[in-house]
């Protein structure tokens, strides 16, 4: 059962959405703006990414009214060791269709809704400088720039830094 966030629902991923959270991840990597892959993926390359997620650090899929996959939020654990536990990196992502629609904005107060139960204390959001949307999204909830790794990233021979977000939920 999903759970209701204004106009859309979100709830645990289950592996048939696999397909769908890799086409909508596919569709920003030509811009690039919010992902360090340079060429499309392909499910099987998803698949151990899929299986990190856990109960404390789950993956969601955001539904329209008609149930159709329309985006994807994600706690992925932060940098894989026990002391941080109570630590996430958050990735959203998208469809095309719907972007600029402040389903972003819905997507982080669910995120915020669920953070009590799953034990959740800081997360930490990394954002290509050059990403204005994502950093003016990320600071509208009070997330703030923790750190900058400058130009750690080659785009199409464009050098990019690496913003890091932070906020604290304790």
């Amino acid at each position: 059962m999903g759970v209701l966030f204004m106009e859309f629902e979100f709830s645990l991923a289950n592996e048939e959405d696999l397909p769908r959270i890799v086409d909508i991840y596919n569709q920003i990597i030509p811009s690039r703006l919010a992902t360090a892959d340079l060429e499309p993926v392909i499910v099987a390359d998803r698949e151990v990414w899929y299986h990190s997620f856990t109960k404390t650090h789950p993956l969601w899929v955001i539904k329209n009214n008609e149930q159709r996959v329309e985006g994807w939020v994600g706690l992925e654990p932060f940098y894989g060791r026990p002391a941080y536990e109570h630590t996430c990196k958050i990735a959203i992502y998208i469809d095309k269709t719907v972007r600029h629609h402040g389903l972003g904005t819905q997507a982080i107060n669910f995120v915020i809704s669920q953070l009590p139960q799953l034990g959740i204390t800081a997360i930490v959001a990394y954002i290509f400088g050059h990403n204005l949307p994502s950093l003016g999204l990320f600071k509208s909830f009070n997330f703030t720039e923790w750190g900058r790794l400058p130009r750690v990233a080659e785009l199409d021979g464009v050098q990019r830094d690496l913003v890091i977000m932070g906020r604290r939920f304790d």
